[in-house]
């Protein structure tokens, strides 16, 4: 369990706090670049750390992210006009480019735009997203690359769903492998077959439901890495062998959870404000073009239950706790573990129905939750450590963001599952693009 204190600075991200203050020497997602899809389109509302944004697309094709009260009246600009490269307020026309500054006074007879700016900040577009950077302009490092920035828009998908609750209760749920062996189980899962992949090597997708379902106390090793840590949920399958699921976290707010064989897939948790966030969920590389390892989805299984998300834009939440999440009772006792029929929403329930902001000075933390204390104390560690003047962890320029990746498969005799899914991994090397592979040759040399 965490101080009262501890969880404060873990859960508290407005201007001032210290997470808050850490948060914006990073780059952020403000919102889809297809919310802003338009030159001179409609504007989108954004709320970030607690900040309330709007982002635009000028005629230019420009994407501004600026306060969004007019700094004449407080009006809100979210309603403005977007016309010949700026936002117009519609109180009195007063007009604001993507720098934020103001460039015409519709109503005033001696104008003085030019001593006149809102609030705004830096954007950058990169796989299907507008990143933004809310910290000091002094501090503002390059945006990570995590591959998007060499991929053409055929290549990749992003969607964003709200959740209601704060930003580390479901960033929690992430870094913790050994649900799926509860809350995402359906009853049809012990009835499948082994497929013969129950042995050394990559199972297909299928086979690790069996493999959840057999052991749902996985055995959980951390590693620490520079920017965040890699850990693994090792089980025993039913033939024996160790089944390693490698999910690594990305500081401060990204996941990327094991797939077979290896997955850059994405998970970035943006907070509203203390109490709700947006989830981005991304692919930087169509997994057709990683390898036929692993098969077809574990969604395919025989008599899999759940609805799965649309993979891009933002995603409807039908389920809330106004509904209690669509549960079926019915199909609690003979369908489901949770009666929940839509994937993602068993999460929010588990989430959000333990409040706006957990009280962690309640939990009870046991073994199989050892990444979860470990994401907590990077994140309240470095926030101290920020405010005491020391430099937060893997901003951008400290190192290859493109080489972070999930992983899965069932371990050898004596194979480290830390090699899984990293550019030492044969498949992923087999996989690469010649220039990164040329890359590497010469790194090594």
């Amino acid at each position: 369990m965490l101080t009262h204190e501890d969880n404060e600075i873990l859960t508290r991200v407005g201007r001032g706090t210290p997470a808050g203050e850490l948060f914006r020497r990073y780059w952020l997602p403000a919102c889809l670049s297809s919310e802003v899809a338009e030159a001179d389109g409609p504007p989108a509302r954004v709320r970030l750390l607690g900040e309330e944004l709007v982002a635009f697309r000028d005629s230019d094709g420009r994407v501004g992210v600026v306060e969004e009260r007019c700094p004449h009246r407080g009006a809100s600009l979210f309603y403005g006009r977007n016309e010949e490269c700026g936002l117009r307020c519609v109180y009195h026309g007063w007009k604001f480019d993507t720098s934020g500054q103001c460039v015409d006074q519709r109503n005033e007879r001696r104008s003085f735009a030019d001593r006149i700016q809102v609030a705004a900040y830096p954007t950058h577009e990169s796989g299907g997203i507008v990143w933004t950077y809310l910290g000091p302009p002094g501090t503002m490092t390059p945006f990570r690359d995590f591959g998007t920035e060499s991929l053409p828009a055929s290549e990749w998908v992003a969607n964003k769903e709200y959740v209601d609750c704060n930003w580390a209760q479901s960033l929690d749920g992430d870094v913790d492998t050994a649900h799926i062996s509860t809350l995402h189980m359906f009853d049809a899962a012990d009835q499948l077959p082994d497929d013969g992949t129950d042995r050394p090597g990559y199972n297909s997708n299928l086979a690790s439901v069996r493999f959840w379902l057999h052991d749902p106390k996985p055995l959980i090793d951390v590693e620490d890495e520079w920017y965040g840590f890699r850990y693994a949920g090792i089980r025993r399958t039913p033939n024996g062998h160790r089944h390693a699921r490698i999910s690594a976290y990305v500081f401060p707010f990204t996941t990327m959870i094991g797939f077979v064989p290896f997955t850059t897939s994405q998970i970035f948790v943006a907070p509203c404000d203390d109490g709700s966030a947006w989830r981005y969920m991304f692919e930087t590389k169509p997994r057709r073009q990683h390898s036929p390892l692993g098969g077809p989805p574990f969604t395919t299984a025989p008599g899999y239950p759940f609805e799965m998300n649309p993979l891009q834009g933002i995603v409807p939440r039908d389920f809330t706790r106004a509904n209690d999440y669509g549960i079926d009772r019915a199909a609690q006792k003979g369908v489901s573990y949770t009666g929940i029929h839509h994937f993602r929403t068993q999460d929010y329930m588990a989430t959000e129905t333990a409040g706006k902001i957990y009280d962690r000075t309640r939990e009870h933390l046991g073994s199989t939750d050892l990444a979860v204390s470990r994401f907590h104390q990077l994140v309240i560690s470095a926030a101290k450590g920020l405010a005491e003047g020391r430099q937060p962890p893997a901003l951008g320029g400290t190192g290859d963001f493109t080489g972070i990746r999930g992983a899965e498969k069932i371990l050898e005799e004596d194979e480290d599952w830390r090699v899984l899914g990293t550019d030492a991994d044969p498949v992923v090397a087999g996989l690469l693009d010649p220039e990164r592979r040329a890359a590497l040759a010469g790194a090594d040399d």
